[in-house]
């Protein structure tokens, strides 16, 4: 037995030898990647496909409620400017009517007929625009809303609660819910405050 082997007994060989291993071990591992489960890969992809599915079904539904109520104001609310020039043929039709003299229509056989048949052209025409949608505002009686009334002036009047629309000087009209044009009206001044409840009068 030589004096290095006097040095080390049979543990230390041992010692030596599992060290060697360990080192060897670590070696291989160091130059092998990391191969991540495949089963917890496949469950990282499904949540986020399913996170993608969720977010697209909810813009598509938010995009068909944004179309059917875009295609709905469209049909409701496609024809307001013909119907608000409509309107002022309607005016003028009226304006004509009241031009008559009442001793002509009382006398006169033609113009009675001639004011009988304009009378009859604008109810038709009215009649039309209400198909469509268009309302006339029936404001007399209401509390003012500027939403739906253009005040014109005031009148004195103690007796009615004050801001009622008591007159009205030319027709309002809605088209669904929109104003098409607002009533030019004649408000109470002077009389007592309308309920609180009564403000924003409705124009159903």
């Amino acid at each position: 037995m030589t004096d290095e082997s006097k040095k080390h007994g049979p543990d230390d060989v041992v010692d030596i030898s599992l060290a060697a291993d360990a080192a060897a071990d670590a070696a291989v591992e160091a130059d092998t990647p990391y191969e991540p489960d495949p089963l917890d890969v496949l469950r990282t992809e499904n949540s986020d496909l399913r996170d993608k599915y969720l977010r697209l079904a909810a813009e598509m539904d938010n995009l068909r409620r944004r179309t059917e109520r875009d295609v709905k104001d469209a049909k409701s609310y496609s024809v307001a400017g013909f119907a608000r020039d409509m309107l002022a043929v309607s005016d003028n039709l009226r304006r004509a009517l009241d031009a008559i003299p009442a001793d002509a229509l009382a006398t006169d056989d033609s113009v009675k007929t001639l004011a009988e048949g304009v009378e009859m052209t604008e109810r038709s025409m009215l009649a039309a625009l209400e198909r469509h949608g268009v309302r006339k505002l029936e404001p007399v009686g209401e509390k003012f809303d500027p939403n739906f009334h253009q005040a014109m002036f005031e009148v004195p009047n103690p007796e009615v609660p004050n801001n009622t629309v008591v007159q009205v000087v030319q027709e309002g009209y809605v088209i669904g819910e929109r104003v098409l044009r607002p009533a030019m009206v004649g408000v109470a001044k002077g009389g007592p405050k309308a309920p609180a409840g009564d403000a924003g009068a409705t124009q159903a």
